[in-house]
C-alpha cells in the first residue's frame, strides 16, 4: 500500500504567500491540514481553494500547541511541515515518494534555501530543517517558539534513524527586510522566547535561538555573550554548532570586538578546516584592521574551499564573488588597479547581479574623462544584450556624471522595454548636457501635473531654457514652481535662476539642509560637465561659507573628474586649514601630482603619511612619485652628460624596475 503525505501548517494573514505554497505541494500532498490562528484576510479562502482541511485554532503564543493541533487532524502516513511563506522545489514529487518508502527511517533533515535581504539585491542562504517524519501519535512538539520535534522523536525512539533528503527543498521567503517589518517578527519573536527562556533557562537550542534573535535586532554584545553561553561545553557534533561558531564571530565583530571574533574563527576553523565563511569573515576582520596581506590570504583560502554542506548555511557568494571583490577592494588600497579590475571581473562573472562590483569597475574606468575606452573596455568583458543590462548600465554612468555614455545605454534599453517615467527623466537630462534641447524639452513636457515627477521635470525645462538664455521661459517656469509651494531650500536654490539672468550676483548667504545641497551639487555638476564654469561659480558663490567649507571636497572631486584640477585646488585647501585630514592632504596631492607639480605633491603625501601611516596608496603614490622624480633627473643629466655611462645605467636600472612594477 502506498504511503500517504499529509502536509500541515499554520497560519496567520497570509494570502500574499499561502497560493504559491499550495501550488507547490499541488499533486504532492495526499492531504493538506491548515491551522488557522486568527485571520482576517482571505488566508482561509485560498486555501478551501486547495482542498485544505481547515481548522480554527485561538492563539496562545505557543507555536508548539497550533503544531500539534494539525498533527492531531493528520491521516498521512508521513508528516512534512510548510510555512506559508515557503514553498517546495519543483522536482519535489519525483524526490519524495522514494524517501517516504525507506523503511529505516524515522524522519529527514530537508535542505531549506533562505532568501534574505530587500528588493533589487536578494541573497540565499542555504541551512537544514527537520521537516518530514513519520505520523505517530507520540511524536509531538514541544517549545513555544522554535518549536522542536527531532528531539522528542529521539526520546520516545532512541533507535530512530534520520537522514539528509538529499535534493529536497524548500524555498523560504520570510528573511525579507519587508516581510520581517510587515509581521514585526523581531519583536514578536523576542517576547515569546524569553518568556521560554524563563522556563528552560539551560536549553542550549533555545539559547542559540535567542541570539539569533538578538543579533537581528543589532543587539550585538547580548548576541555575543548568549551565543557564547550556547557554546560553552557543547557536543561537537551538534548540528548547528558551525552556524553558532559563525554568529560568535559576527556578534564579536559587529559589537567591536575584533580580536575575539578572529580568536573564535581560529577555534571554528580547527573543528570545521573547510568552512569557507570563517575564512571570509576573518578576511573582513583582518581587512577593517588594515592588516592586508592576511587579509588576502583569508579571502583566497576561502575561495578554495570546497561545496559547503548545508548544515554550515554557507552565505552565497563567500567562496566566489563576495570575496573576489574584497581582494579587488585591497588592490584598490594598494592602487594596483590593474589587479583590481581583475578581480572585481572575477566577481562579476560568478554573479552578473552584483552590481557593487560593476559600479566599481565603472570608477577605475574614468567614464567622464575617458568614455570611449571605458565602453571599449566593458563592452568587451560584459554583455549588454538585453533591456534590462542596456537600463543597469546607463544608470550607473548616469550616476558617475558620464551623460554620453547613459544616453548610449539609456536608448538602447527602450527597444522592448517598457519606457519608465525616471527612464524618460533620466535621457531628457542626458539630452540637455549634450544640448540637444529641443529633443529633451519634447520629453520634459510630457509629464502631466498629475504625474510625481512633474516638478522635477518642470525644473530641468527650466535649466533647459536657462543654459540657452531665455529670460521670459526662465521667469515663467520660476513662477510656475513657486506656486507648486517647494520645500525652502529648493526654492532658495532655483532662485538663483532668474537671479542669474538679470545678472545680479547673489550675496554669499545660502546656508543650505542636506536636500538643498544635493540638489545644488547636482546642478553644480551638471554645469562643470557642459564647461559652464562660470554659471557653475555663481551658484557656488551664492553658498555661505560654512556650507561651502562642508561640501569643498564633494565640489573638488566633481572638478577633477571632469579635467578642472587646477579649479579643484582652492577648495581642497580650504578643508586642510579647517581640518587636516590624511584624505585631504592625499586628495591635494594626487591634483598637484597630476598637474606635474611633484614638489608640492611630495610635501602633501608625506603629510598623509604622517597622519595615517596605515594606508598603502600613501607609500604607493609617494614610491611612484620618487621613481619618476629619479627618472626626470637621469634624463636631464644624461642629455647634458651623454657621455656618462653611469647615468645610463643608472636610467636603465630604474627604467626596468618601474616596468617591472607596473
Amino acid at each position: 500500500m502506498a504511503e500517504k503525505i499529509s502536509i500541515c501548517m499554520i497560519v496567520k494573514n497570509e494570502a500574499l504567500n499561502l497560493g504559491r505554497c499550495l501550488k507547490s505541494v499541488s499533486g504532492i500532498a495526499d492531504e493538506i491540514i491548515v491551522v488557522d490562528t486568527g485571520s482576517t484576510d482571505s488566508t482561509c479562502e485560498i486555501a478551501r481553494q486547495y482542498g485544505a482541511v481547515i481548522h480554527h485554532f485561538l492563539w496562545n503564543n505557543n507555536f508548539s500547541d497550533a503544531r500539534n493541533a494539525s498533527l492531531e487532524l493528520a491521516h498521512g502516513d508521513w508528516i512534512l511541515f510548510l510555512d506559508a511563506d515557503e514553498e517546495l522545489s519543483p522536482n519535489s514529487r519525483e524526490i519524495l515518494i522514494p524517501l517516504i518508502k525507506n523503511k529505516a527511517v524515522e524522519g529527514y533533515f530537508v535542505k531549506i534555501i533562505n532568501h534574505l535581504g530587500k528588493e533589487g539585491w536578494i541573497e540565499t542562504v542555504p541551512d537544514l530543517v527537520f521537516r518530514l517524519f513519520r505520523n505517530k501519535r507520540e511524536y509531538r512538539f514541544h517549545g513555544a517558539i522554535h518549536e522542536q520535534i527531532a528531539d522528542v522523536i529521539l526520546q520516545k525512539n532512541p533507535k530512530a534513524c534520520y537522514q539528509i533528503a538529499e535534493n529536497l527543498t524548500i524555498i523560504h521567503h520570510g528573511y525579507l527586510d519587508e516581510v520581517i517589518k510587515q509581521k514585526d517578527k523581531k519583536s514578536r519573536n523576542l517576547r515569546l522566547i524569553e518568556k521560554e527562556l524563563e522556563l528552560n533557562p539551560t536549553n542550549r537550542l533555545l539559547q542559540y535561538h535567542y541570539g539569533v534573535e538578538l543579533f537581528r535586532a543589532e543587539r550585538y554584545s547580548e548576541a555575543a555573550r548568549v551565543f557564547i553561553q550556547s557554546a560553552t561545553d557543547i557536543d561537537p557534533n551538534t548540528i548547528y554548532l558551525p552556524k553558532l561558531i559563525r554568529y560568535i564571530v559576527m556578534a564579536q565583530q559587529s559589537s567591536g570586538q575584533p580580536q575575539e571574533a578572529l580568536n573564535t574563527a581560529a577555534l571554528g576553523l580547527r573543528l570545521f578546516p573547510d568552512y569557507a565563511d570563517l575564512y571570509f569573515y576573518t578576511g573582513l576582520i583582518l581587512l577593517d584592521l588594515k592588516r592586508y596581506s592576511p587579509a588576502r590570504k583569508a579571502f583566497l583560502q576561502a575561495l578554495t574551499m570546497p561545496e559547503q554542506p548545508p548544515q554550515y548555511a554557507s552565505f552565497g557568494g563567500v567562496r566566489g564573488f563576495r570575496s573576489y571583490y574584497y581582494l579587488a577592494q585591497i588592490a584598490e588600497a594598494f592602487l594596483d588597479e590593474e589587479e583590481a579590475l581583475k578581480y572585481y571581473l572575477f566577481s562579476l562573472r560568478d554573479n552578473a547581479h552584483f552590481t557593487h562590483a560593476l559600479e566599481h569597475l565603472v570608477h577605475i574606468l574614468k567614464p567622464t574623462k575617458e568614455p570611449t575606452y571605458t565602453m571599449e573596455c566593458l563592452e568587451k568583458v560584459c554583455d549588454f544584450c538585453t533591456p534590462m543590462a542596456n537600463r543597469l548600465m546607463g544608470d550607473i554612468y548616469f550616476r558617475h556624471g558620464a551623460y554620453d555614455l547613459a544616453l548610449h545605454y539609456l536608448d538602447q534599453a527602450e527597444d522592448g522595454f517598457p519606457v519608465s517615467s525616471d527612464l524618460k527623466l533620466r535621457k531628457a537630462i542626458c539630452l540637455i548636457q549634450k544640448r540637444r534641447f529641443f529633443e529633451a524639452v519634447r520629453l520634459l513636457e510630457d509629464f502631466s501635473r498629475e504625474s510625481p515627477e512633474y516638478p522635477i521635470a518642470t525644473v530641468n525645462r527650466l535649466f533647459c531654457f536657462w543654459i540657452q538664455n531665455k529670460p521670459q521661459k526662465v521667469r515663467t517656469l520660476w513662477q510656475e514652481l513657486h506656486a507648486l509651494g517647494l520645500a525652502e531650500d529648493t526654492e532658495r536654490v532655483l532662485s538663483l535662476f532668474p537671479m542669474f539672468i538679470k545678472k545680479t550676483a547673489p550675496p554669499p548667504q545660502l546656508i543650505l539642509g542636506p536636500e538643498g545641497m544635493l540638489l545644488l551639487l547636482d546642478i553644480f555638476q551638471r554645469l562643470v560637465a557642459m564647461q559652464e564654469i562660470e554659471r557653475a561659480m555663481f551658484f557656488l558663490k551664492a553658498l555661505h561659507p560654512k556650507s561651502l567649507a562642508d561640501y569643498s571636497l564633494k565640489i573638488a572631486q566633481i572638478f577633477v573628474d571632469y579635467g578642472e584640477e587646477s579649479r579643484a585646488i582652492p577648495f581642497v585647501q580650504t578643508v586642510l586649514e579647517a581640518d587636516p585630514s590624511a584624505e585631504a592632504h592625499f586628495r591635494l596631492a594626487e591634483i598637484f601630482s597630476h598637474l606635474g607639480r611633484l614638489s608640492e605633491a611630495e610635501q602633501h603625501y608625506k603629510h598623509a603619511l604622517e597622519l595615517d601611516p596605515d594606508t598603502p596608496s600613501y607609500y604607493v603614490r609617494l614610491i611612484e612619485l620618487y621613481t619618476a622624480w629619479r627618472q626626470t633627473i637621469l634624463k636631464e643629466a644624461l642629455e647634458k652628460h651623454p657621455e656618462n655611462d653611469i647615468f645610463r645605467k643608472l636610467l636603465e636600472e630604474v627604467s626596468s624596475n618601474h616596468e617591472a612594477t607596473d
